[in-house]
C-alpha cells in the first residue's frame, strides 16, 4: 500500500505528502508540491521520492519543466527527478550543491550564486524569495494565481495528518507554527538578522491566503497572520 497522499490543494497546485522521520525518530513528514503552469508545463518542488504514483500524476499534469530544490537540506531526491526528467531545469540554493550526495548533477540555476535579479522563466506566475540569512538557505515561493505560499522549514505545522498514519501527541503546541519552540528555533537558525528581516517582510507583503509547508498540515486560514506571528522575532 502506498504511503503517498496526493491531493489538489488549489487549482493547478498538487501536493505529494508522505511520512519522513528526521534522524530516524523525529516524525516531521515530507512534502513535494507541483504547479501546472499556464504554459502547460509543470514546476515541482522535489522533496519526496519520485514514487510510481508521484510520477504518474506529474506525467498526467504535463511535461516537467522545472525541478526545484527548496533549500540546502532538501536535496535527497533531486537526482532521481532529474534522471526521470532530463530536459527539466534543475534549480536550487547554492548550498544544496555542497550537501547533495549526487555529484553528477548539473544545476541550471543556483540561488545565492546567480545574480539576485536572475530570472529562470517561471516568475510571471511564481515569485521566489531566497533567504540568504537563514541557516538552511530556504527559498519561499508565491504562486500568484492560487494565492499560495510554498515553503520548507521557516514555518512548520506538526503533526501532519497526511504525512503519517500515527499521531504524536507529545508535539502539542510545540509543533505549531506560532509558539515558544518554533520562535526559538527560528531565531537560532538566523545567520544574518538584517537579511532575515528584509526577506520575512518581503514575503509578508505578498497576497497569499494559504501556506503549503514541507512539514505538517497545509495552513488554509489566517496564513498571512501565521507567517508574521511565526517569524515575529525577525520583524
Amino acid at each position: 500500500m502506498s504511503d503517498i497522499v496526493i491531493r489538489e490543494v488549489a487549482t493547478n497546485v498538487w501536493t505529494f505528502s508522505r511520512p519522513f522521520a528526521l534522524f530516524g525518530w523525529i516524525h516531521i513528514g515530507g512534502r513535494s508540491t507541483a504547479v501546472k503552469l499556464a504554459s502547460g508545463g509543470v514546476w515541482v518542488v522535489a522533496s519526496t521520492p519520485l514514487s510510481p504514483e508521484t510520477k504518474a500524476k506529474l506525467d498526467a499534469l504535463g511535461p516537467v519543466e522545472y525541478i526545484i530544490g527548496i533549500n540546502a537540506m532538501h536535496n535527497m531526491f533531486l537526482g532521481e527527478f532529474k534522471r526521470a526528467y532530463p530536459t527539466a531545469k534543475l534549480i536550487a540554493p547554492a548550498g544544496a550543491v555542497e550537501r547533495c550526495s549526487d555529484k553528477t548533477l548539473t544545476f541550471d540555476g543556483l540561488w545565492g550564486k546567480d545574480p539576485a535579479d536572475t530570472k529562470y522563466g517561471f516568475e510571471d506566475e511564481i515569485k521566489a524569495c531566497y533567504f540568504s540569512g537563514f541557516s538552511n538557505k530556504d527559498v519561499v515561493f508565491f504562486h500568484a494565481p492560487s494565492s499560495t505560499l510554498i515553503e520548507a522549514d521557516l514555518v512548520v505545522n506538526l503533526p501532519g495528518t497526511e504525512q503519517s498514519s500515527q499521531r504524536f501527541p507529545f508535539y502539542g503546541p510545540f509543533g505549531k507554527p506560532v509558539g515558544w519552540l518554533q520562535g526559538k528555533l527560528s531565531a537560532a537558525r538566523s545567520r544574518d538578522p538584517v537579511a532575515m528581516k528584509r526577506d520575512v517582510q518581503t514575503v509578508a507583503e505578498w497576497d497569499f491566503v494559504r501556506i503549503i509547508p514541507c512539514h505538517g498540515d497545509v495552513l488554509e486560514t489566517d496564513a498571512k497572520k501565521i507567517w508574521k506571528d511565526a517569524l515575529r522575532s525577525h520583524l
